[in-house]
């Protein structure tokens, strides 16, 4: 029972960094902690709207986003700095921005250059149109039947960071898998990551305020453990995050944890990555738990979704 358990979450927490972007809503798209050693330049920087000031870790990093500069005048600075924020040294920050780089103008470009013209479509009216961003991903006509405001949905706080909420257990991962290939659902979830990676950049930008993602993976009603084509298209899209994205996951959230498993947890926490357990919270939270689905999160029900923010503003603090 106990292996069972830890399997079921370590399956779920595979989803922290792979779903699909369904959001809804005004509150949704209106207008880290890294490695120790960088958690202390960033604790530095100058708080803007309860987070860090782009400004200031431009200033503290300022040698390494410039030093990338030289060798990738193309890249933008936001990028150049959340690979400065993410690595260690110049060398090995180069070095993974020119993966990035050599990915994004070679196999990744079509969905790199389909997620930012969806975004633009998106947001054309001023407001978010989500259709645009859920259509034009890949493989769309398939995996969209599967993946649903119902259980996932990517939200928005008052300062701008994402709340990207999900509740693996009303996904049929099965009959999903049996519609797609690993391969296919793997550029699925990438097109996911690099279109949060384009809103959080820009709002970044706009505010001044140092944006992230927050995750908040929905324990409820787990029971099984995923389909095995599935858990390897997270896999493989998962090992992909901090080595194309980095610093742009904020807080990872496992909530409503049934009551067996929480005994187990000062045994889960060190199975994950150092980077990640120093984000990781476990928490209850039973406004979700409250949720039969995700739909009321949406703009359809204001209460809802103002009641489920503040617990997560609550439960981060």
């Amino acid at each position: 029972m106990k292996r069972l358990l830890l399997l079921l979450l370590l399956s779920v927490f595979n989803h922290t960094n792979v779903s699909a972007f369904v959001s809804s809503g005004h509150n949704v798209l209106n207008p880290t902690l890294i490695f120790s050693h960088r958690q202390q330049i960033r604790l530095k920087a100058t708080k803007s709207n309860g987070g860090e000031n782009v400004k200031s870790l431009l200033t503290a990093n300022r040698a390494t986003v410039d030093a990338l500069a030289k060798t990738f005048p193309d890249v933008p600075e936001m990028t150049r700095l959340r690979f400065s924020l993410a690595f260690p040294s110049q060398s090995e920050a180069r070095r993974a921005l020119r993966e990035s780089v050599l990915y994004r103008t070679g196999a990744g470009k079509s969905l790199v250059e389909n997620a930012a013209k969806a975004v633009k479509q998106a947001t054309a009216n001023g407001g978010w149109d989500n259709e645009s961003v859920r259509k034009a991903a890949p493989h769309a006509a398939s995996i969209n039947q599967f993946i649903t405001p119902k259980n996932i949905i990517t939200l928005s706080t008052d300062e701008g960071d994402l709340v990207y909420v999900i509740r693996a257990s009303l996904i049929n991962d099965k009959k999903l898998m049996n519609k797609v290939s690993v391969a296919q659902m793997s550029e699925f979830f990438l097109y996911v990551k690099e279109v949060h990676n384009i809103v959080a950049d820009a709002r970044s930008l706009k505010s001044g305020r140092f944006c992230e993602v927050i995750f908040a993976n929905d324990i409820s009603g787990v029971r099984a453990i995923p389909d095995s084509r599935f858990s390897k298209a997270l896999t493989e899209s998962s090992q992909q995050y901090e080595k194309l994205y980095p610093a742009l996951a904020g807080p990872t959230m496992i909530l409503n944890l049934p009551f067996i498993l929480q005994a187990f947890i000062g045994l889960i926490k060190p199975l994950f990555p150092k980077t990640v357990q120093n984000r990781l919270k476990f928490e209850r939270a039973p406004v979700l738990a409250g949720l039969s689905e995700l739909t009321p999160l949406s703009s359809n029900n204001d209460r809802a979704r103002a009641a489920f923010l503040r617990e997560v503003k609550s439960l981060l603090r």
